[in-house]
């Protein structure tokens, strides 16, 4: 299997990264007596996430301004934001995070420390090479809980497979088929940067998500960069 990330990404953001976690043998069955713990975990990183949204309007945010002018530079489903955006108002509006499972928790609350954002797929359900660039158009996709095909459109740029779309519109959502569950084994943790300063964040923020990967479930992990000079990456 290779992660591929194509010309036509690179050609929109130069500066662009994506940087990757790799986790396997995970056990990520929800315990519990861990709510507590994931539950904290949130809370924390929520209050580092106030220092991402000071500007009064919401949308004046640099954060906020940066991803919104990125959306406009690909075909997009109206109304769709960015991961991060769609977490900062959640703190903006004074909302509190419940845990989802071990992982989800864990990347959710790095993109809310670091202000960049973080996603992750089951690499035993995605379907030959994983691939970001733009969709042809008709990409099937089943977003959760959805019961009928929300394709990707012509352009967009998505993270896809050889069975469709995996997460539309860069980060804005995910497909129900690879989400990270609590029978996942092995993941693939995904952020994205298009610039210098987001880069220096994302790539704390993969250290720290490395950090408390390992020391959670007891695993080695590893990361990877992908950029213009350096593409694609193959897993064994």
């Amino acid at each position: 299997m290779k992660v591929v990330v194509r010309e036509e990404f690179w050609d929109l953001f130069p500066e662009g990264q994506i940087g990757l976690v790799i986790a396997k043998g995970l056990d990520n069955q929800i315990v519990e007596e861990k709510d507590a713990y994931f539950a904290a975990l949130l809370q924390e990183a929520a209050k580092k996430a106030e220092n991402f949204i000071q500007e009064d309007p919401f949308t004046q945010n640099e954060v906020i301004k940066e991803w919104r002018e990125a959306f406009t530079k690909f075909k997009t489903k109206k109304g769709a934001r960015s991961s991060i955006e769609a977490l900062l108002k959640r703190v903006s509006q004074g909302r509190t995070f419940s845990p989802i499972n071990p992982l989800v928790d864990i990347y959710n609350s790095i993109s809310l420390s670091y202000g960049v954002p973080f996603g992750g797929e089951d690499l035993a359900k995605i379907e030959g090479d994983l691939q970001l660039g733009k969709a042809e158009g008709g990409e099937a996709f089943y977003p959760l809980g959805a019961d009928s095909d929300s394709p990707a459109l012509p352009e967009e740029i998505c993270y896809m497979d050889d069975a469709g779309a995996i997460c539309r519109c860069l980060n804005w959502r995910e497909a129900e088929r690879t989400m990270l569950t609590e029978a996942t084994k092995d993941a693939i943790l995904v952020s994205e940067s298009i610039n210098a300063h987001q880069a220096e964040r994302m790539q704390a923020g993969l250290k720290d998500l490395q950090a408390k990967v390992e020391e959670y479930f007891g695993v080695e992990t590893e990361i990877f960069y992908l950029t213009a000079e350096n593409p694609q990456l193959e897993l064994n």
